[in-house]
């Protein structure tokens, strides 16, 4: 019963859960390229600032589903590496656990990204806008 009651609701909550994301996504952009909400910022041109560049903006690519795909994609990898180079650290002891690394959000944005660039766009994103105004042409 319960599944018949949230089926139709898929399309909507997708469209939230890549919107949210992305949006999450891009503050951690923000803090490092501009010091929002702390007080640290990385060197310009690090690997850690390079890595804020690549999540605000595709964070924000994600959010308003505008190369949906491939700014997913590319979000995916980031935080893969970012958790395999900052919290698990090829570790095998109880390091390996991400609640113990600390590498939870890491690992959790790489497969809602990886999802999200499988599934592609979805509704409320410029990408359906656009390839409905190309089909309509």
């Amino acid at each position: 019963m319960l599944s018949r009651v949230l089926k139709p609701m898929t399309e909507p909550v997708f469209a939230a859960l890549r919107i949210v994301a992305g949006l999450m996504f891009s503050v951690h952009g923000m803090q490092k390229l501009f010091g929002v909400l702390t007080d640290s910022q990385p060197p310009v041109g690090s690997q850690l600032w390079i890595g804020g560049v690549i999540e605000l903006v595709a964070g924000l690519l994600i959010a308003f589903g505008l190369f949906t795909v491939w700014a997913a994609f590319l979000a995916s990898g980031q935080m893969a590496v970012a958790y395999l180079q900052f919290h698990w650290k090829f570790s095998f002891g109880a390091e390996f656990f991400p609640v113990v690394n600390r590498g939870e959000l890491a690992l959790l944005y790489a497969f809602v990204f990886l999802y999200i660039a499988c599934r592609g766009p979805g509704l409320a994103s410029i990408d359906r806008a656009r390839s409905s105004a190309g089909s309509q042409a």
